[in-house]
């Protein structure tokens, strides 16, 4: 028999683990990077517009089909629209995070094992170290971590989690932040964040402004249906939609006041992807240890903590996703839809942990290929399959919500986020 199925107990735990599923290791690294190639104050402003011309609406699409259905991704799509070929967005929906989870714990594990050098600040050079067996270790145990959480069920174990993790992270940042904007020299980091290069804005930065913002917002990965599902009717959608996007702007920001004046502190060059967390800011930090050990120490444990925690929100949501299917149509207990799950991804992952190839090119095929797909799926289907009044009824939640506000949100997510996402998937090619 399946496990009786469970539901957020509050709107506060809703919305922290739909922020836990968005803040996560793209915000640290990828979003202080793009903000200063793609005009510094004026990509943000971009983002800004396209997360709630676009991304929040496509956010609707998803959160509407998991809440209606009040099931997983695959039995979302049969109960939705029984019989017919849409089973096999169910089926891509369980697919990609599953992908996603793979290789996405590996950085995981890193994060864990530089957390952990933090304490005495022998960092290990990031090349010699992504492909040791100790960087496979670090997988195995992050990827139990995630495991373990969801294993825990909806309420006690992804609720608990997120009520707890979502509130630290944030103290965290901000302290982070307040200490990096005061360091000397960084105040050439705040100028690389937040002056506006409208010299630097051409049409690749909307693209890159949409993109970034569809990829963070965890749209297209099942993870806005599954958790939907376990909404209660009553709670407001456009609330949960902005404020899930909210958060992750928000933290994003936070996220590039402590990484780019802490850059520029040290005279080095900002760069992108692991090597910035893994490289650079390890350098630093053992810089800093010269003039106070205790500092650094503390500086550096404190940040890799961060990281480690906006790891864990984001690959909770990625494992709850594949074991709500399991436990929904294969009926298998938690425990064991959870085990099967960690087993699977455990493989892939230890492939992924060990050549950085497989690693790479999995990430190419989920990001370019299978998320849009993905998402311009879900907008097609809730603003061309489903009739009207049902979208409307879940939209206003049975009609307390605005008409008006609806009216206008479909008409973004049936004809502008369709072309958007396609121009996203298009451009990966060109």
């Amino acid at each position: 028999m399946a496990d009786t199925r469970e539901n957020f107990g509050s709107r506060f735990a809703a919305i922290a683990a739909l922020a836990g599923s968005a803040i996560g290791l793209g915000n640290i690294w990828r979003f202080p990077y793009m903000v200063g190639e793609n005009g510094g104050a004026a990509f943000i402003l971009i983002y800004i517009a396209a997360s709630l011309l676009l991304s929040v609406p496509i956010f609707f699409a998803e959160f509407i089909i998991g809440r209606r259905s009040g099931a997983n991704c695959f039995g979302a799509m049969s109960r939705l629209a029984p019989g017919s070929k849409w089973n096999l967005l169910g089926i891509l929906c369980i697919l990609t995070p599953t992908l996603i989870l793979s290789y996405y714990a590996v950085v995981g594990g890193w994060s864990i094992s530089y957390l952990l050098k933090s304490f005495t600040l022998a960092f290990p050079s990031f090349g010699s170290f992504s492909s040791s067996g100790w960087a496979v270790a670090a997988f195995v145990i992050y990827l139990a971590i995630s495991c373990l959480i969801v294993a825990g069920g909806v309420k006690k174990g992804i609720e608990t989690f997120s009520k707890v993790s979502i509130p630290l992270l944030f103290i965290l940042i901000v302290g982070l932040a307040i200490y990096s904007v005061t360091l000397k020299g960084g105040s050439e980091g705040i100028d690389y964040m937040l002056k506006p290069d409208w010299g630097k804005v051409s049409a690749r930065t909307f693209v890159n402004a949409i993109g970034q913002s569809f990829y963070s917002i965890s749209l297209g990965m099942g993870i806005i249906i599954t958790y939907a599902s376990y909404i209660s009717k009553k709670e407001n959608i456009v609330f949960s939609g902005v404020g899930t996007a909210g958060f992750d702007l928000f933290f994003a920001v936070l996220a590039g006041f402590v990484i780019m004046p802490a850059v520029f502190a040290a005279g080095i060059e900002p760069g992108s992807g692991p090597g910035l967390i893994f490289d650079t800011l390890p350098y630093i930090f053992v810089s800093m240890s010269e003039a106070s050990p205790v500092l650094a120490t503390v500086v550096a444990a404190a940040f890799f903590l961060t990281v480690t925690i906006a790891a864990l929100t984001s690959s909770v949501s990625l494992v709850e996703v594949p074991v709500a299917w399991l436990i929904e149509e294969k009926k298998m207990k938690r425990g064991s839809a959870t085990l099967l799950v960690f087993a699977v991804t455990g493989i892939i992952g230890a492939m992924c942990a060990l050549n950085l190839g497989i690693f790479d090119w999995l990430d190419k095929l989920c990001c370019n290929i299978l998320l849009p797909i993905g998402g311009i799926l879900c907008v097609i289907f809730v603003g061309w399959v489903m009739k009207k009044d049902d979208v409307r009824d879940e939209f206003t939640s049975g009609g307390s919500g605005s008409a008006r506000l609806f009216d206008f949100s479909y008409f973004l997510l049936k004809y502008l986020a369709p072309v958007a996402v396609a121009v996203i998937f298009l451009s990966n090619f060109f």
